[in-house]
């Protein structure tokens, strides 16, 4: 059996929390992150080239450092879903999120039942491999199981509220890079119009009691989220952290030599 879920524990105290992005499949990288000190991580297995063998071992890299491991699935698929989780993962971050329905499938194959309808196993890591007669592990696993949708367009902002009343979820995402495509200005993340978006749905979703979710990418994206409530900030990804940081070094480097870049 997994060990406590920290985040969502967290979040319920409406305590304010730090992670990143994985998209660099390796265990070591994951446990590097989570000795840092980050709240959680997501490892990407949309965008990154995670395997499930992989991302396993990633999970359990990240929980030996108490830090909250989620997987963000490729699409809203039960299959996948059932999966990420059978890892041990404590939570799946599922994407493209439109409309009520989008987020009732997510909840049916999240949560066991009488929520949903996740399919069973006693023989996996998240039912601690033989789970035979074990009485109340379906019951606990809803409880502790993490649920983040990723609302990344026009469509799913005009739905938000219908999204939440869903019920069952901890997070609401808003994915800023396909916002700014979906409003026709791809990539500026930092426009008044990305900005305006997120302070509407981060206020919304504080009134529905669900905590907002944002990617920053510098300590100004920090404090502006913090300032609108948001609780879960994704702060860049692994590889770009490791870019900028590598990137810095040889920067000053080559500065001080006299070098130009």
């Amino acid at each position: 059996m997994r060990k406590p879920n920290n985040l969502k524990k967290m979040l319920k105290e409406q305590k304010s929390c730090i992670g990143t992005w994985s998209i660099i499949p390796s265990a070591s990288a994951a446990n590097i992150m989570a000795s840092a000190g980050f709240d959680f991580v997501i490892i990407d297995m949309e965008h990154g080239p995670v395997s499930f063998e992989t991302a396993e071992n990633m999970v359990r890299a990240l929980e030996g450092e108490g830090c909250t491991p989620l997987i963000r699935v490729p699409s809203n698929d039960a299959a996948s879903i059932l999966r990420a989780l059978e890892t041990g993962a404590h939570g799946v971050v599922v994407p493209h999120i439109e409309t009520p329905e989008d987020a009732k499938a997510v909840i049916q194959a999240t949560k066991y039942v009488p929520i949903g309808n996740r399919g069973v196993s006693v023989f996996t890591r998240s039912s601690g491999y033989y789970a035979v007669n074990q009485q109340g592990r379906t019951d606990k696993e809803n409880n502790q199981t993490m649920v983040v949708l990723l609302v990344e367009g026009i469509k799913g902002i005009k739905n938000l509220e219908r999204i939440a009343d869903i019920g069952n979820i901890d997070v609401i995402y808003i994915g800023t890079y396909d916002l700014s495509q979906a409003l026709g200005i791809p990539d500026k993340v930092d426009s008044k119009e990305v900005i305006k978006e997120v302070e509407n749905c981060a206020k919304k979703l504080r009134n529905k009691g669900i905590a907002a979710g944002v990617l920053a990418q510098n300590e100004k994206d920090i404090e502006q989220w913090l300032n609108m409530g948001v609780q879960f900030i994704a702060y860049m990804a692994d590889c770009a952290i490791f870019h900028q940081a590598c990137f810095d070094i040889v920067n000053k480097f080559k500065t001080r030599i006299g070098v130009k870049q």
